[in-house]
C-alpha cells in the first residue's frame, strides 16, 4: 500500500479497509486525492415540536376535503356511492382533481379555483443557514423581504421558505408517508441516485480548495444481507447530464461547499423531475470511520422547478393531504429568492433538506456510453413523460 493510500485512509480501521478493498474491485478506484459518497437518503428539513405548536393552524387542509365540503348530500352519495369509496379509492379521486369550473384538473390548473388559503408553519424554530446575509429577513438585491427563522442551537437569520410551506403538511412531516416512500423506492430501484464526488483531496481532515460534483448513478446500488448500502461500492457516473462542480474546502472532517447553481436528479413516489437550485451549498460530516456521512444542503429553489415536481405527483395528494391551488399560491406568496426583474416578484423559496450517503468510488471516466447514460435517465421518468391533466 502506497503512503499517499495511507493518508487517504487514514481514519479507517485496517479490517475496514482491507473488505473495502475486495469489494471495490479495481485498485485504480483507490485515487488518493478523491472521496466518494452515494446519497443513501434525503428528506426536506423539517423542524417539529411534539405538539405541532409550529402549526398553530392545524395541519393543511387536503384537496379531497375541500371537494368533499363542497358537495350537497345529494351529491356526496352520488359521488361516493352512499359513502362507501373513501378518499384513496380511484373512482373518489379523479373526482376531487376534476373540480375547475370547466372540468379542469385542479393541480395541472392551479389558478382554475380559488381555494381557502394554505395552514402554513408559524413558528420560530427551523433547520437552514442564512441565505442573504441579514438576520432581519429585510429585503436585498436578490431577496424579498420574509420572516427569519432561528435554528434549534441558537443560530439566528436562517432562511427556509420551503419549510414554512411545508410544514404544515402532514405527508411531508416525520411520520407522513411521501418522502420515506420516495427514499424507501428509490433505494428498492436504484434510480435516481445522487452520487457526490470530492476530488483535488490532500488531507482529508483539512483542505483549503477541493472541488465537489454532483453525478445521476448509472449503477445500482449494492446491498448487504441486512439491506445496508455496501460502503466502498463502485458506481459509474451518468456524466451527460447533471454533473455541476462546485468549490469547497474541508475543515475538521467536514466538507463544506461554496454557493453555486447546482441541478440534482429526483426520483420518488413513481415520478422524476430536476430539482434546481440557486446559491446552492452542501455540508458533509464524514463518519469517524469513513463509511458513512450525512448532512444537510441549502440554497434557493425555483417555484417553477418545485411545482413541477408537485405535479407530477399528483396522485399522492391525497396520502399527503394537501391541496394543490392553496399550495400554487403560498409558494409564490412565500417566495423570498431572485425577484423577477419585471414584476419584482420573488421566484424561488429559500429551502433545506437533510440527508445521509455512503463511502463509494465514483467513477467518471468515460465507462458509460451516451447511449448508456440515456438509456439510465430515460428510465427515470415513465411517469414524467406520458402524465396527462386528469390521469391517475
Amino acid at each position: 500500500m502506497s503512503r499517499s493510500t495511507r493518508k487517504r485512509w487514514l481514519p479507517i480501521r485496517t479490517s475496514t479497509l482491507a473488505a473495502a478493498l475486495v469489494a471495490a474491485g479495481p485498485a485504480s478506484a483507490l485515487a488518493s486525492d478523491r472521496l466518494g459518497f452515494v446519497v443513501e437518503s434525503w428528506k426536506t428539513a423539517i423542524y417539529e415540536t411534539e405538539y405541532m405548536e409550529e402549526c398553530p393552524d392545524g395541519i393543511a387542509i387536503g384537496n379531497d376535503e375541500i371537494w368533499f365540503n363542497g358537495l350537497s348530500r345529494e351529491q356526496k352519495d352520488a359521488a361516493t356511492k352512499g359513502g362507501t369509496l373513501q378518499v384513496l379509492d380511484l373512482p373518489r379521486r379523479p373526482q376531487s382533481y376534476l373540480r375547475g369550473p370547466k372540468g379542469e384538473d385542479v393541480c395541472w390548473s392551479p389558478t382554475s379555483v380559488i381555494d381557502p388559503p394554505m395552514r402554513i408553519v408559524n413558528g420560530r424554530y427551523s433547520f437552514g443557514r442564512n441565505l442573504d446575509g441579514n438576520t432581519d429577513g429585510a429585503a436585498t438585491a436578490k431577496t424579498c423581504a420574509h420572516g427569519n427563522f432561528t435554528t434549534p442551537d441558537g443560530v439566528q437569520g436562517i432562511d427556509n421558505q420551503l419549510y414554512r410551506l411545508m410544514g404544515c403538511v402532514y405527508g411531508y412531516r416525520d411520520k407522513g408517508y411521501l418522502e420515506h416512500h420516495a427514499n424507501r423506492e428509490r433505494q428498492d430501484e436504484s434510480k435516481g441516485i445522487i452520487l457526490i464526488d470530492v476530488s483535488g483531496v490532500d488531507d482529508p481532515r483539512n483542505d483549503a480548495a477541493v472541488e465537489v460534483a454532483f453525478y445521476l448513478s448509472a449503477t445500482n446500488l449494492h446491498f448487504d444481507t441486512r439491506g445496508r448500502i455496501v460502503p466502498y461500492s463502485s458506481y459509474e457516473a451518468v456524466r451527460n447530464r447533471y454533473g455541476h462542480k462546485v468549490r469547497g474546502r474541508i475543515v475538521n472532517g467536514v466538507i463544506e461547499t461554496a454557493p453555486a447553481d447546482v441541478t440534482l436528479p429526483i426520483y420518488g413516489n413513481d415520478a422524476a423531475t430536476d430539482m434546481i437550485f440557486r446559491d446552492f451549498a452542501i455540508e458533509i460530516k464524514v463518519s469517524d470511520d469513513g463509511t458513512r456521512a450525512d448532512g444537510m444542503w441549502v440554497g434557493y429553489h425555483p417555484v417553477d422547478s418545485f411545482w413541477d415536481h408537485i405535479v407530477k405527483v399528483q396522485h399522492n395528494v391525497p396520502v399527503g393531504q394537501y391541496d394543490c391551488p392553496a399550495m400554487y399560491v403560498a409558494a409564490h406568496e412565500l417566495a423570498d429568492g431572485y425577484p423577477d426583474p419585471a414584476t419584482g416578484q420573488c421566484t424561488a423559496l429559500s429551502s433545506a433538506f437533510h440527508f445521509k450517503a455512503v463511502a463509494g468510488f465514483v467513477i467518471t471516466s468515460p465507462q458509460v456510453t451516451e447511449a448508456q447514460a440515456e438509456r439510465v435517465v430515460r428510465s427515470l421518468t415513465p411517469v414524467a413523460s406520458t402524465a396527462q391533466p386528469g390521469g391517475n
